[in-house]
C-alpha cells in the first residue's frame, strides 16, 4: 500500500489495523472513482481561479487527470490494494507524474468533501436512471392498459370480489409507477447540493471557488454550511434508497399478481420463457424464478436503507463509521436498479389468457353491481345490501363481464380509466 494520507513521522502503521481501516473501501470506490476524478478536476479549475495554483499547473493536473480516467476506464490503471482509497490513489497518481504540482491537488480539501461529492455525483446519475426506469414502466403499463380490456376477477383478501379487466389492473401500476417517477425525480431534487469546499466539515482559511465548482459540477445548489455538510451524509443516502424501495414495494405487489396468477390454479398469465427456469428435479416444471426475485427484491434495499440508519446515531462532525455506508449504498442501489430494470420487457410481452380469466367470473361477483343499483333507484343502501347477498348466487343473470365493465362509470374504473389525465401527469413528472 501507498504511505497514506495522513501518515506522520512519529506514527507506526500496523498492517492488521491498516487492513481493518481500509476493509473492501479500495474495492467500493472503483464505483465512485470516475466521479471523484470530475470533482477533482473541478476543484483544480476553483484553486487557479484563486491563484493557489498557476495556469500551468492547473492544465498539467487536468490533463493528467483525464488521462488517469481514460486509463482507469480501459483498464489500463486498477484501483487495488496499493491504495488506501480512490482519494489517495489520484493524489499518487498526479504526484508521481507531476511532483509538486500533484502534491497541490489536496489543497483546501478533504477525504471527507472528497467521498461527499463523489458520492452525490453517482447518486444524480443513479436517480436519474432510477426515474427513466420507473417512466418506461409506467409508459408500458399505460399502453397495454389501452390496449387490453379483457375481463378477469378482481380480487379482496385474495377471495373472488368483483368483475376487473386487465386495463384497470395495468393502469393501477401505470399510476404507481408514475408516482414513483416523480418520487425519484423529488430525490434527485433534494440532494442536488454540492458539498465540495467544505473540507473536514469546518471550512478553510481560503477563499475557496466554490460557485464554480457548483456551476461545473451542475450541481442546483451550494450547500454552504460545512457542518451541514457532514450531517447530511447518510441522511442524503436514505433519501435516494427510500426512492427505489418506494418503486420496489410496488414491484412487490406486482410480482405477488403475476406469481399467483402463473400458478395452475389461477392460469391467467403466461409469461415469456426467458422468465422461467426448469427444476432441477422434476422435468414437468417451469418456475417463475424472476418474478420470484422481483418480489423479494425490496428487502436489499431495505437492508442498505436500514444499516445506514443504523450507522448514524452519531454525534456532529465526520465520524469514521460512515465508511460503512458506501458498501449499503452501492449495493442497495445496484440490486434495485438490476429488479427494476427487467420489469418493463416482462410487462410487455407478458400474455393473459382470456378464456382462463373469464371462466373464474362466478355470478355472485356481480352482487355488488345489483345492489348499487338498487340503492341508485332509491333502496337505503343497507337494505339493497342484504337482498342482493341473499340472491347472490343469481347476481349474473342477464348480465356479462363486459357489462359490468361498461356500467362502472365512476372516475378511473373500468369505462373510465382517465389514461389521458394520467399520461398528461407523466409527461409533467
Amino acid at each position: 500500500m501507498t504511505q497514506p494520507l495522513w501518515q506522520k513521522s512519529d506514527s507506526k502503521v500496523d498492517p492488521r489495523i491498516m487492513r481493518f481501516l481500509a476493509g473492501n473501501d479500495v474495492v467500493l470506490d472503483r464505483e465512485f472513482f470516475l466521479h471523484d476524478i470530475v470533482a477533482s478536476k473541478a476543484h483544480v479549475e476553483g484553486l487557479a481561479n484563486i491563484g493557489v495554483v498557476s495556469t500551468d499547473e492547473r492544465d498539467a493536473l487536468l490533463r493528467e487527470l483525464d488521462a488517469l480516467a481514460a486509463d482507469f476506464s480501459a483498464g489500463q490503471f486498477i484501483l487495488d490494494e496499493r491504495f488506501e482509497d480512490g482519494h489517495s490513489a489520484i493524489e499518487a497518481r498526479l504526484t508521481e507524474r507531476l511532483g509538486d504540482a500533484g502534491r497541490r491537488v489536496h489543497t483546501g480539501r478533504s477525504r471527507n468533501d472528497q467521498i461527499l461529492v463523489a458520492t452525490r455525483l453517482w447518486l444524480k446519475e443513479q436517480l436519474t436512471t432510477l426515474e427513466a426506469t420507473c417512466r418506461q414502466v409506467a409508459e408500458v403499463c399505460l399502453d397495454r392498459a389501452a390496449g387490453d380490456a379483457l375481463p378477469m376477477p378482481g380480487y379482496t383478501h385474495i377471495q373472488r370480489a368483483v368483475v376487473s379487466s386487465t386495463g384497470m389492473w395495468f393502469a393501477a401500476f401505470a399510476e404507481a409507477f408514475i408516482d414513483n417517477t416523480l418520487r425519484a425525480r423529488q430525490a434527485l431534487d433534494w440532494i442536488d447540493a454540492n458539498p465540495l469546499g467544505t473540507a473536514a466539515g469546518y471550512g478553510v482559511n481560503v477563499a475557496l471557488d466554490r460557485e464554480h465548482t457548483t456551476q461545473r459540477l451542475d450541481f442546483a445548489r451550494m450547500q454552504i454550511s460545512p457542518i451541514y455538510a457532514q450531517l447530511s451524509r447518510g441522511k442524503f443516502e436514505m433519501a435516494a434508497l427510500d426512492a427505489v424501495g418506494t418503486a420496489l414495494l410496488d414491484t412487490r405487489r406486482l410480482a405477488w399478481d403475476l406469481s399467483l396468477f402463473t400458478t395452475a390454479e389461477f392460469d391467467f398469465v403466461r409469461l415469456p420463457g426467458e422468465y422461467t427456469t426448469g427444476s432441477s428435479i422434476m422435468p414437468n416444471k417451469r418456475n417463475p424464478d424472476v418474478v420470484e426475485l422481483l418480489r423479494g427484491s425490496y428487502a436489499a434495499v431495505a437492508a442498505a436503507r436500514t444499516e445506514i440508519e443504523q450507522l448514524l446515531s452519531l454525534p456532529s462532525g465526520y465520524q469514521r463509521d460512515l465508511q460503512f455506508s458506501k458498501g449499503s449504498l452501492f449495493h442497495g442501489f445496484t440490486h434495485g436498479l438490476a429488479a427494476l430494470e427487467l420489469l418493463p420487457d416482462m410487462l410487455a410481452r407478458m400474455e393473459w389468457k382470456a378464456e382462463r380469466m373469464r371462466a373464474a367470473i362466478e355470478p355472485a361477483m356481480y352482487a355488488t353491481d345489483v345492489a348499487i343499483e338498487q340503492a341508485v333507484a332509491g333502496v337505503p343502501f343497507r337494505d339493497a345490501y342484504r337482498a342482493a347477498a341473499e340472491t347472490a348466487a343469481s347476481a349474473g343473470e342477464g348480465r356479462t363481464p363486459e357489462s359490468s365493465l361498461a356500467a362502472r362509470v365512476s372516475p378511473g374504473a373500468g369505462h373510465d380509466l382517465r389514461l389521458d389525465v394520467l399520461r398528461a401527469r407523466l409527461s409533467r413528472s
